[in-house]
C-alpha cells in the first residue's frame, strides 16, 4: 500500500502508522500535469521578475525540464537562498532552479537532479578597483554576505581568509551595496555574477580568478528518484540538441564569461 502525497495522503499516512506493511513514499513530480518551479526574482540573467514575468536562463531551463517531464502547465514562484528547502518540502514548489549549489548538507534535505551547469566561484568588484586580483586579496576587505548562501563560507571557512563581512538579504542587495560603495566585493558563482556584470558592465567587473566549482542543481523533494532521473534525461537532451548552448549565449553572451556548453557530470539520484 502506497501513501501518496496530497491532503488525502497525509490522512492516509497517519493511518499507515498503525498498519503492518504500509510504507510512506515520496510522490514524484514526474508525470504531473502542472508543475510549479521555484526561481530567483532578483538575479539578472538567471531569474528576474519584471512587469509580472519571470525571465532568465533558469526560467528557460525550468520550462524545458517541465515540458520534457510531461507537464502541460508550468508556473513560477519566487524563492530565496534562505527558503528553498522549506518551499520544496512543504509542497509550495515542485522544482527549484535558483543558483542552488549542490552540497552534502543540502543533499540531506532535498534530492538534486543535474547539475545543469557547473559555475565557478569568482569575485566582482567596481571598475577601477585594482587591489582585489584574487580571493586572497579579500582579507580585511568588505565582502558582502548574502543570506542563505554558502559562498562566503567557502572563503572564510574553506580557505581561512578573513574579510570584513557585511550581511545582506540577497545578491541583488549585495550588488546595490557594491555600486553604492558600501562593500568592496561580491563573491559567488560566476554565472550569478555574469548576469549582474552584463547589466552594469560600465560600473562593475568580474576579476576572473575562479577558485571553486559551483554545481548548480535542480532541487526536488527528498527521495524523488524517479523525478530526478527524468530531470537528468531532460538536461541531457538540452545539451545534446544545442538548446543549452543557445540559452547560455542568449543570457550571458554579453558578460564576456567563458561559457561551458558540454553536458555536466550528473550527481546520482539514489
Amino acid at each position: 500500500m502506497w501513501c501518496v502525497d496530497s491532503a488525502f495522503a497525509r490522512v492516509v499516512a497517519v493511518a499507515c502508522l498503525g498498519l503492518t506493511g504500509c510504507t510512506a513514499a515520496t510522490a514524484s513530480v514526474s508525470g504531473k500535469d502542472a508543475l510549479v518551479v521555484g526561481v530567483k526574482a532578483d538575479q539578472p540573467g538567471l531569474g528576474l521578475l519584471e512587469k509580472g514575468t519571470y525571465r532568465g536562463f533558469e526560467v528557460d531551463v525550468g520550462t524545458h525540464i517541465a515540458r520534457r517531464m510531461g507537464a502541460k502547465r508550468v508556473t513560477f514562484r519566487t524563492v530565496t537562498s534562505a527558503d528553498r528547502e522549506r518551499l520544496l518540502n512543504d509542497h509550495s514548489v515542485d522544482l527549484v532552479l535558483a543558483s542552488y549549489s549542490i552540497t552534502p548538507d543540502r543533499a540531506k534535505a532535498v534530492t538534486f537532479g543535474g547539475p545543469y551547469y557547473v559555475a565557478h566561484q569568482d569575485i566582482m568588484v567596481r571598475r577601477g578597483e585594482e587591489g582585489i586580483q584574487n580571493v586572497r586579496d579579500l582579507a580585511g576587505r568588505r565582502l558582502c554576505q548574502a543570506s542563505g548562501s554558502v559562498s562566503t563560507e567557502r572563503v572564510v571557512i574553506g580557505l581561512g581568509i578573513r574579510p570584513r563581512l557585511v550581511p545582506s538579504p540577497s545578491y541583488s542587495e549585495c550588488v546595490r551595496k557594491l555600486l553604492g560603495g558600501d562593500v568592496d566585493a561580491v563573491s559567488t558563482g560566476d554565472l550569478v555574477l555574469a548576469g549582474f556584470a552584463a547589466r552594469y558592465r560600465d560600473r562593475v567587473k568580474i576579476v576572473n580568478a575562479p577558485f571553486t566549482d559551483e554545481r548548480y542543481g535542480v532541487g526536488l523533494r527528498s527521495g524523488d528518484v524517479d523525478g530526478c532521473e527524468k530531470v537528468n534525461r531532460a538536461l541531457t537532451v538540452m545539451y545534446q540538441d544545442g538548446t543549452a548552448a543557445r540559452l547560455l549565449r542568449k543570457w550571458f553572451g554579453a558578460s564576456e564569461l567563458s561559457l561551458t556548453t558540454s553536458v555536466p557530470e550528473f550527481e546520482g539520484c539514489s
